[in-house]
């Protein structure tokens, strides 16, 4: 694997002077430290694609230092060297998180069958971690809806770029998701993906996970600890509600957007970061801006490109699709029997307007699964689990719906109303509404409501 940069870290100047020159040899990029101190501080400053580490150091054992690079969110692959190996120190650094044991004297083919199968094995690691987080990730932009074909060719070209996105969308609509779905498709994709949730981290703490901090940079930093920036550095960064973050720490990350340089919190080092910012919130940045609560400067910096993300109700049209993908997850996660939604029931789907979008559908899925013993989800069963009963006007208003076909689904669902009510009995659902029976039943045939789906024709 040419070019990959590796850190030798022994005591010992003939054998940084061996390995070096073999693996320049095989086109690596080498760099050595020799004690613990000098690991930390190149660590910090550069990301290694490996560390040879030996167990004995002058200043702190391999071992230690080992833990100390994972407990502090470091993830780079370790191989560990010892010239007085053991089998429980190789089983301790294993446990901590090294890929393989070396013994010395180290001959220069196992070293390498060593190295690219780490490198290797990281890559995988790399990999089905992406995997893992997007399973699932398509699951809000499916759908062949108009908004979402030109959501996903909006996608397209932001994956194609390297400028700042910001994602605009209401609360559930898988602003995550397009964010990772751009990330994917970028050229950053074999790099680090990291987010931060700004509204969920206290502002007291939001510089630190950014930027990272230093030993002793505030009561309970007993380690230095590398920020959401230098973990992100060569990919992409997701910072989700955005729109909350402290006014302090605005005009920070604005630095730091212009000049690609952070310094840990208690420090004085200037790192050079080179990351993507990919930006989202629920909020209106722009009246956050006249209100004086985000600054504009910023908005200007994180809204290269502008991807909004439709809410459900603006296509409704992609609801049984969603309904069936959702159906077949959730009964896999909950070990039960394949379901499947009856006629009646998915109308009653399409009907809602979801404000907590595609994040309530998948809710209500599985509230319909949990709750329902049959296997086939009736219009009886959704009614009864389902808020949309108690739904108000606009409930029924889809954009660039025809009226006849919104006053149709009104209709309809007043019927099934009032035909629960009373309990499937024609008469008295017709004399309450102010029908004809003879109309009733045209309306129930044209509206395509069964009558036994209510308990049969009771007079």
């Amino acid at each position: 694997m040419p070019h990959a940069s590796v850190l030798i870290v022994d005591d010992e100047k003939n054998i940084l002077s061996t390995l070096s020159r073999a693996l320049r040899l095989e086109d690596f990029d080498v760099d050595v430290a020799g004690n613990a101190d000098i690991t930390y501080r190149k660590l910090a400053a550069k990301a290694y694609d490996l560390l040879l580490l030996d167990v004995q150091l002058p200043d702190q054992d391999g071992l230690t230092v080992l833990r100390t690079l994972r407990e502090g969110g470091n993830d780079v692959p370790v191989i560990m060297m010892s010239g007085h190996g053991t089998i429980e120190t190789a089983v301790e650094a294993t446990r901590l998180g090294a890929f393989t044991f070396l013994e010395k004297p180290i001959g220069t083919e196992s070293l390498l069958i060593a190295i690219r199968n780490s490198l290797g094995f990281a890559q995988l690691a790399a990999e089905n971690r992406q995997l893992k987080e997007a399973s699932g990730a398509t699951d809000e932009l499916l759908g062949d809806s108009r908004v979402m074909v030109d959501l996903r060719e909006r996608i397209a070209l932001a994956s194609n770029a390297n400028a700042n996105v910001l994602i605009t969308g209401e609360r559930g609509t898988g602003k995550e998701l397009v964010a990772r779905a751009i990330h994917r498709g970028s050229q950053r994709a074999a790099g680090p993906y990291e987010k931060l949730n700004c509204a969920a981290v206290p502002s007291e703490l939001i510089e630190s996970e950014l930027f990272g901090h230093e030993a002793g940079a505030f009561t309970g930093a007993t380690k230095q600890r590398r920020g959401k920036f230098e973990r992100a550095s060569g990919g992409t960064l997701f910072l989700d509600e955005v729109g909350d973050m402290p006014a302090q720490m605005q005009a920070k990350l604005l630095r730091v957007l212009q000049e690609n340089e952070i310094e840990r919190v208690g420090g004085s080092a200037v790192i050079r970061v080179d990351v993507r910012i990919v930006a989202a919130t629920n909020k209106d940045l722009r009246r956050e801006i006249d209100e004086g609560r985000f600054r504009a400067d910023l908005h200007d910096r994180l809204n290269v490109l502008p991807v909004r993300v439709p809410p459900l109700r603006e296509r409704l049209e992609d609801v049984p699709r969603l309904a069936e993908h959702f159906l077949r997850q959730v009964c896999a996660a909950n070990g039960r029997r394949g379901k499947s939604l009856s006629e009646g029931a998915m109308k009653l789907l399409t009907s809602y307007d979801y404000p907590g979008n595609v994040r309530e559908l998948r809710n209500l899925i599985e509230r319909l699964v949990i709750l329902t013993p049959d296997e086939v989800v009736d219009e009886r069963a959704a009614r009864a689990l389902l808020p949309i009963a108690g739904a108000g006007a606009g409930t029924y208003y889809r954009p660039g719906t025809p009226l006849r076909r919104m006053l149709a689904t009104v209709e309809r669902d007043l019927i099934l109303r009032a035909l629960e009510h009373h309990r499937g009995h024609i008469t008295n659902t017709a004399a309450d509404l102010g029908l004809e029976r003879s109309h009733l039943y045209k309306k129930m045939k044209a509206l395509e409501i069964r009558r036994e789906s209510r308990g049969g024709d009771k007079r």
